[in-house]
């Protein structure tokens, strides 16, 4: 079993729930998403020259979670969910899982994949918002959230007033279709390659966020404050 992988690499979580917890990233290679703002273009190619041996991954998880000690992963892309990669990240999840790991998987929001979603410990599931240039259905959105309660985070990048209010828009619909089930979203503020810290943009969004009574949590990306927004691979 052959899989295309980008990189695997120990570091913190710079987002979301968890972040400060260190894991293993798995981060596959060829995505057919295309957000605009998307800061891992070079994850998009698909290509034969990324291709790892199944066992070669298995090895470097390992040697990169200080020999096995660090039994949490991450997958991520890329978009580990393309038709094309499912094969061969199955494979790589059951074996995990026989290993003994917790993994976390980076889902884009565009597709739920019960087979794989079955097999994980937590779901990071996207909300796209508009500067994203991607729409994210909220039918998809409302059965991922009735297949897999207290096993997710659903999170959005805003980078504009309107990205806040789609995000807002659609935690108030989900809020409505499914009242009894907790839904733990995180707004992370954009921070674009290239960029200086965009300081006014977080105050913006924490703003906003307590204006419509914080129905989410506000979190940066740790690992972009640390070094900048173009360092890969933290």
């Amino acid at each position: 079993m052959r899989l295309q992988m980008n990189a695997i690499y120990l570091a913190t979580e710079g987002e979301g729930v968890h972040v400060g917890t260190p894991q293993v990233f798995v981060r596959f290679q060829g995505c057919s998403i295309g957000c605009l703002n998307c800061d891992s273009k070079d994850t998009w190619e698909f290509s034969q020259r990324f291709e790892m041996e199944l066992k070669s991954v298995l090895e470097e998880v390992s040697k990169q979670g200080s020999k096995g000690k660090i039994k949490r992963v991450s997958i991520t892309g890329g978009d580990p969910l393309h038709p094309l990669h499912i094969p061969g990240l199955l494979s790589l999840v059951k074996e995990l899982k026989a290993r003994g790991y917790y993994i976390n998987l980076e889902a884009a929001g565009t597709r739920v994949v019960d087979e794989v979603f079955d097999l994980i410990d937590f779901i990071s599931f996207d909300y796209k918002t508009p500067s994203t240039g991607v729409k994210t259905s909220t039918k998809l959105l409302k059965r991922f959230v009735e297949q897999y309660p207290k096993r997710f985070q659903i999170k959005s990048v805003v980078q504009t007033k309107e990205d806040f209010d789609q995000a807002y828009k659609a935690w108030l619909w989900l809020s409505e279709q499914l009242p009894e089930v907790e839904i733990p979203w995180c707004l992370t503020p954009a921070y674009n390659l290239g960029e200086s810290f965009p300081k006014e943009r977080f105050e913006s969004v924490m703003r906003w966020n307590v204006e419509e009574g914080a129905p989410f949590r506000v979190v940066g990306q740790q690992h972009k404050w640390l070094y900048g927004p173009d360092r890969k691979e933290v």
